[in-house]
């Protein structure tokens, strides 16, 4: 079951209490719809067989660890509904011992920031674990996911997941899965912004028909008539600050800005971290701005990634300003009390590689090139400036616009890439929608290379790469200096 919702059970989890505990919610399930069912349902040979496997598995499931934050949720809500099945005063006190740890939800997030993992794992877990261990807190817990899940909510009907610490940073995901947990929530707590998400969420297809079917059973206030619905409200803006994101909805866009990116603190990329370099999304109805991205050719250190977002506003214009810091050393020779005759010397990671060299024991010089980026939002879109200080070095800026449109106005580099003239406006339409890409301002030197997306050394040393595909238009230049792009959105709404 795991494999199909999380993506973290591909052949690497033996003996696993969370990857069974998935499978153990969905069979504890159908065991109480068996004894709550009609008259004999209770006596069917399966409610005997999912007895005998219900009880040889929970041992396992009362005892076992696991290892990302949501399993916590998922294990216990298995173990609470074990309990309802068969009081057992230690099942309970299994899942009091994870809920003391504390629901790890920071502005409606949860700690992976992950929108494929709240709607599949924390909020059905949370939901569960609070009916039937009567904990509400849960419940507030999951309607703060949701309130925030409606701010993620992008005009394309999918929730932004470039902030996500997971697998579904690399693609948006629908709003679908949320749809259980939405008119949950609408119904309990009267409200009518839920209600709407729900019939968005159903409007996109039921992800899980089994599912959906069961829970009516077990509780069928869940089929009531929901409130009035009550679309969100525009125009209106959200910071989550510990995310480093803003999500900005106006009448005729929506823009997205990213400065939380966990690079820069842990320096590599890994699973369970926020990678994404991408730092800027436009949507103008069709005419979709997915990627916003800058590269620079530096010691193979890859594109920016911004760890801090600082928002001001200012007489209706909403400023993001986005820094970071990049270094590579070059080292000097040892001193005579560190050197040694044969030359063995200690393999240690420099940050960006690894050699025999026993960096630590070693005078450097450092190379450091910042890079400030400056995004401010207007009704009628973006104006976005860079400064790059630091060694002359190649950068380029990626703007993948999603296919379906046609570009106009820029100088073609192959089918699905385009340069942009300083001197000249681009323009992406689909439709009667656009976006149009100026540069008013460059006050730096052009490219030596023909601008081009480079993703860094930790992924070229492997062969692999996480560029974005899409329509591309890039804008190249070299440090120091500044750039100065202003993107300008026309959406015409029926």
């Amino acid at each position: 079951m795991c494999r199909d919702r999380c993506g973290c059970g591909w052949g690497d989890n033996v003996d696993s209490p969370p990857d069974s505990a998935f499978s153990v919610n969905d069979l504890a399930d159908a065991r109480w719809l068996l004894r709550c069912g009609p008259p004999g349902a209770a006596g069917h040979g399966l409610a005997y067989l999912l007895d005998d496997l219900l009880a040889a598995v929970t041992p396992a499931l009362a005892r076992g660890g696991v290892h990302t934050p949501n399993h916590r949720w998922e294990i216990s809500a298995a173990l609470a509904r074990l309990h309802r099945l068969t009081p057992d005063r230690t099942l309970a006190e299994r899942v009091g011992q994870r809920l003391a740890e504390g629901v790890d939800v920071d502005d409606g997030l949860y700690s992976e920031r992950s929108a494929n993992y709240a709607a599949y794992v924390s909020n059905p877990s949370l939901l569960a674990i609070a009916e039937v261990l009567d904990h509400p807190d849960l419940v507030d817990a999951v309607e703060r996911n949701l309130d925030a899940t409606l701010d993620l909510l992008l005009p394309d009907g999918t929730v932004e997941t470039v902030l996500s610490r997971r697998q579904d940073q690399r693609q948006p995901l629908p709003l679908a899965p949320y749809l259980l947990p939405l008119r949950r929530i609408a119904l309990l707590r009267g409200r009518g912004n839920p209600a709407w998400a729900a019939g968005l969420a159903l409007s996109q297809g039921i992800v899980s028909p089994a599912r959906g079917h069961g829970a009516d059973p077990r509780d069928p206030g869940l089929a009531r008539e929901l409130p009035e619905p009550a679309p969100p409200r525009r125009p209106r803006q959200h910071v989550f600050g510990a995310a480093g994101l803003l999500v900005d909805h106006r009448p005729a866009t929506t823009t997205v800005v990213f400065g939380g990116s966990d690079y820069p603190r842990h320096g590599r990329i890994r699973s369970g971290l926020a990678n994404s370099p991408t730092f800027l999304r436009l949507f103008a109805g069709a005419a979709v701005l997915g990627d916003v991205r800058l590269s620079r050719v530096f010691f193979g250190l890859g594109p920016f990634r911004a760890a801090r977002l600082l928002v001001e506003r200012d007489q209706g214009v909403t400023a993001a300003t986005l820094t970071e810091s990049v270094s590579a050393s070059y080292y000097q020779p040892m001193t005579d009390r560190d050197r040694d005759a044969r030359g063995r010397y200690e393999l240690v990671d420099d940050g960006r590689f690894s050699a025999a060299m026993d960096f630590g024991r070693r005078a450097r010089d450092e190379v450091t090139l910042t890079t400030a980026v400056h995004v401010a939002i207007t009704d009628t879109g973006t104006e976005l400036t860079a400064d790059l200080a630091g060694p002359a070095v190649d950068w380029a800026l990626e703007l993948a616009f999603r296919p379906g449109g046609r570009m106009t106005g820029a100088i073609a580099l192959d089918e699905h890439a385009w340069q942009l003239d300083p001197g000249e406006p681009a323009a992406y339409r689909v439709g009667d929608d656009s976006i149009t890409a100026t540069v008013p301002d460059m006050s730096m030197s052009a490219s030596h290379a023909v601008p081009a997306y480079e993703p860094g050394e930790e992924y070229r040393f492997l062969g692999g790469t996480d560029a974005v595909s899409g329509e591309r238009l890039y804008v190249g230049g070299r440090v120091p200096g500044r750039l100065r792009l202003r993107l300008s959105a026309a959406h015409h709404a029926e």
